[in-house]
């Protein structure tokens, strides 16, 4: 579908190899979408405004001095910086949309039709072109104008509510849970959405929001209320369906104890000495036990109490019943190098080489490739105008 492929530099192998991407989006949700085409070989350029992604700036940390915020979702791009305000960079623009194969793009909705970007303006000279657009909550009126923050989302869709102990205040996650969630969304639409056009020739406009992709990864949350019509409420870090199913203190701190089916809990009780409490009325089955948690879970705590937290890790794990320290991000890293996932990669050469987190999905044919380091600001801007402007075999 792209007329010239990029020629320069290393050229993209993988499942999706072949295929342009413009990626005229920013931040995380955007980035780490097209960030995870790019692993699976598609050619993706990032295009950014005179002043670059606002992730450049989101620091400390840093890395030689970089964000590393905008180091964790922009590898394996080339970076072109266009003024769209400007008629000739809006040219440039165009021509790239013209000849992608997937575009790409989080500005409030809207927001591209001022510079004839929108996906009605792109499909008129590029119709086959798959065109995915992220925003907070959707291009309906009502929501089109709200600002599409990660911790706005986390707010209003109800997810603060649950998270926290129970007579505290709402927290947010660690971490812009639903920008990831909602470019996880953008990669499925968009790969289902070629798988369609591969039948059909056809392209199509794909919307993706994070309200949207917050309340479908809600599930049990969304689902207890809109089925069973119950609204849930902050637990701390109990389980309302399981347990146990959460932190248990040991001699030295907490572990993580999950038995979530029946058989589980007997292993658990038989590693703990106490096989008798497997049996009892209250706790033989999940509904009971979870119902008796409070008489429960001191039982347990009190054997729990008597060794240190990976003795009983060891122990438990090899009876059968999944459980876990509690680690910090370094010992997250290591836990994960340790069971052979090897999770580190290092993107570029020598010194100029970027440590990142290694892409989740392994296949057994088409591994992902981690060809470009994230890009400095228009670092191919030269090469990409020059191709631009190009015939249109490049």
């Amino acid at each position: 579908m792209a007329a010239g492929r990029l020629k320069a530099g290393s050229a993209g192998s993988g499942p999706l190899a072949g295929l342009l991407v413009a990626d005229f989006s920013r931040i995380l949700a955007g980035p780490y979408a097209t960030m995870l085409l790019a692993d699976l070989g598609a050619e993706v350029v990032k295009v950014e405004g005179p002043g670059g992604d606002d992730t450049r700036t989101w620091q400390p940390p840093l890395r030689d001095g970089v964000a590393t915020y905008y180091l964790g979702v922009n590898r394996n791009k080339r970076s072109v910086a266009l003024d769209l305000k400007d008629p000739d960079d809006a040219a440039l623009a165009h021509e790239l949309a013209r000849r992608a194969d997937i575009v790409v793009e989080n500005f409030k909705p809207g927001g591209l039709a001022h510079f004839g970007l929108d996906y009605d303006s792109v499909a008129r000279t590029n119709p086959a072109v798959v065109y995915a657009s992220i925003s907070g909550f959707g291009s309906q009126p009502g929501g089109a104008a709200l600002p599409g923050y990660d911790l706005i989302v986390q707010a209003i869709s109800g997810f603060m509510s649950l998270t926290g102990n129970p007579d505290g205040e709402p927290y947010r996650a660690g971490v812009a849970l639903f920008d990831v969630m909602a470019g996880l969304h953008a990669t499925i639409g968009v790969l289902a959405a070629l798988n369609h056009r591969n039948a059909t020739g056809e392209g199509q406009h794909i919307e993706v929001n994070l309200l949207s992709s917050a309340l479908s990864g809600l599930v049990n949350q969304t689902s207890a209320f809109v089925a069973g019509g119950v609204v849930p409420f902050r637990m701390g870090n109990s389980h309302p369906s399981l347990f146990p199913y959460e932190p248990l203190p040991c001699a030295d701190g907490d572990l993580i104890v999950t038995a979530g089916n029946d058989g589980q809990f007997r292993k658990l009780c038989e590693v703990l000495g106490i096989p008798e409490l497997a049996e009892d009325p209250r706790f033989r089955h999940n509904e009971s036990r979870t119902a008796h948690r409070e008489e429960l879970r001191p039982l347990l705590v009190e054997r729990l109490r008597t060794r240190p937290k990976l003795d009983w890790f060891r122990d438990i794990i090899a009876a059968g019943v999944p459980c876990g320290p509690i680690n910090t991000i370094d010992q997250g890293v290591a836990f994960a190098e340790e069971v052979g996932l090897d999770p580190v990669v290092t993107v570029g050469e020598g010194a100029a080489g970027v440590p990142s987190m290694r892409n989740p999905i392994t296949f057994s044919a088409t591994a992902p490739r981690y060809r470009l380091p994230p890009p400095t600001l228009d670092q191919h801007g030269d090469e990409l105008r020059r191709w631009l402007t190009e015939g249109s075999d490049g």
